[in-house]
């Protein structure tokens, strides 16, 4: 059977885009601020650097690299080693405080109390065939550029490779990931990341080829360096969820909208049913209540008239005997009968009175119709809704907070009203992310929409936030204006879409 071109290309578009959907790019240039170039001089104090590599930031403070990029066997003497930060800042004087060699991994300390933005590790299942980025500074790239060591030694963009995992073979002495994103000489020690740019491992080795032959990639595992790591007392970020890209969120979250939409149509007309049947139920019995009342009106009337009528026939059988005082009492008491008979007849409930007593008896009923309850005040514990969220780089614990219905958050952080939510806009001082976190009432659902940015957004942002005072809590509309004004201040620098998307339910 003889294929088109146009049916080979959408063959090749039908096999290859669901990968390629899954990769988010900011998530890989946010990734790449925890990248950053090893530098190694001689000891002795040279200019002149006689090595480098690559190596990911695994706390403010520490860099994770290869064993290889820092051994002093590997240069024959004594080194010192330079950390050249990927986003803005200058080189830092750095120091090794442990190797090992077995599984090729190395732990750095920065000098001065310097601080750099962390990376995240996935520490879920890595399936074959995933779509992963191998990210650092091969040095062939730095010399087709024509680099002098003034160049070397700012802040570089890293260069970042795409592949897949190989699944199934690993090196013999330690647990490797074999892929196919390409390395060169330099990018050892750099990350090799999933498409929402969570650490998979850090990059060591290629196989050879003479140049007939394909190359492979290997990257030590993230079990190995997170035990690393942790024998080294080093606390570091690291989540498990699935890597789910910003497209196939939209489409989750509007399958779930027009889920919940078909769900609340559902409910309505079942409550109106339920609404129309108590309605009719309640005039029914009204009716009912009303003609029954009506009967014994009637009867009592009729009793009342029979009563008028002997105390009528007695007044005039003692009026024959003339016995005129007991014949007036007899006829004064018919008199009060028949007028009695007659305001019995007359307060009869009227049949327009039915839909009066319909309503009456609905008043206090619950409605069904009526819509859920809203969150109240006081302490709520919100958890993570997994289905509804996208987790790149943070903790999904269960986050507890005291809710005030002006919008005052723990007693101490005042939010904005915002149409049905209230919203507040963080951005701390000591980390590269800026926060918009959002709380719903009427759903009790709290959200967190993270941005992750680089050191001169991040710049203005900060400058965005420093032009409003907004710190404590109050219903000054002044300050609540001052306040919004602050959030779309800082909302209209960041990106259309967050790097990572947190949905909570409270209760």
């Amino acid at each position: 059977m003889r294929l088109s071109l146009t049916g080979l290309f959408i063959l090749i578009l039908v096999l290859f885009l669901p990968s390629m959907a899954r990769a988010d790019p900011e998530d890989i240039a946010a990734a790449s601020r925890s990248v950053v170039r090893v530098v190694v001089f001689p000891a002795s104090g040279g200019d002149t650097p006689i090595g480098h590599g690559s190596g990911i930031v695994v706390a403010p403070n520490k860099v994770l690299t290869n064993a290889h990029v820092v051994s002093e066997e590997e240069y024959e003497g004594a080194i010192r080693v330079v950390i050249v930060p990927s986003d803005g800042g200058e080189a830092i004087t750095a120091e090794v405080i442990d190797r090992s060699p077995r599984n090729d991994l190395a732990l750095i300390a920065l000098n001065d109390g310097k601080r750099l933005t962390p990376a995240t590790f996935f520490s879920g299942p890595v399936g074959d065939g995933a779509d992963v980025f191998a990210i650092g500074y091969p040095g062939g790239v730095d010399i087709a550029q024509g680099l002098n060591m003034a160049d070397v030694l700012r802040p570089q963009t890293p260069v970042k490779t795409r592949g897949n995992i190989s699944g199934g073979r690993s090196a013999k002495d330690f647990e490797t990931l074999l892929h196919t994103a390409a390395i060169g000489g330099g990018n050892s020690g750099g990350p090799l990341v999933d498409g929402c740019g969570r650490v998979l491992g850090v990059n060591s080795f290629g196989s050879l080829s003479d140049g007939s032959d394909a190359e492979f990639f290997f990257a030590v595992a993230q079990r190995e360096a997170a035990a690393f790591l942790r024998q080294n007392n080093v606390s570091f970020r690291s989540v498990d969820s699935e890597c789910l890209s910003r497209a196939e969120m939209s489409r989750a979250e509007a399958e779930r909208s027009a889920a919940e939409a078909a769900k609340i149509a559902e409910e309505n007309r079942l409550a109106e049913t339920a609404r129309s049947k108590s309605f009719a139920d309640a005039r029914r019995q009204a009716e009912y209540h009303i003609i029954e009342t009506r009967d014994n009106f009637s009867m009592l009337t009729v009793v009342l008239i029979f009563l008028a009528l002997g105390a009528a026939g007695t007044s005039w059988q003692l009026l024959e005997r003339e016995r005129r005082d007991q014949a007036k009492l007899a006829g004064g008491a018919a008199a009060a009968l028949v007028i009695a008979a007659l305001l019995t007849w007359y307060a009869r409930p009227s049949f327009a009175e039915v839909d009066e007593l319909t309503r009456a008896r609905l008043t206090g009923t619950e409605d069904p119709a009526a819509p859920a309850k809203v969150a109240q005040d006081g302490k709520l514990t919100c958890v993570i809704d997994r289905s509804r969220s996208r987790i790149t780089v943070s903790d999904t614990a269960d986050i507890p907070f005291e809710w005030s219905s002006n919008g005052c958050v723990n007693g101490r952080t005042q939010y904005a009203e915002d149409g049905d939510q209230w919203v507040r806009t963080f951005v701390p001082n000591n980390e590269a992310q800026v926060s918009i976190i959002s709380f719903q009432p009427g759903s009790s659902t709290y959200r967190i929409e993270r941005h992750l940015l680089g050191a001169e957004a991040m710049q203005q942002a900060r400058g965005a936030r420093n032009q409003y005072d907004v710190k404590s809590c109050s219903a000054d509309p002044a300050m609540l204006e001052k306040l919004a004004s602050m959030n779309a201040a800082v909302r209209q620098l960041l990106p259309q879409q967050p790097n990572e998307l947190l949905v909570f339910n409270c209760r």
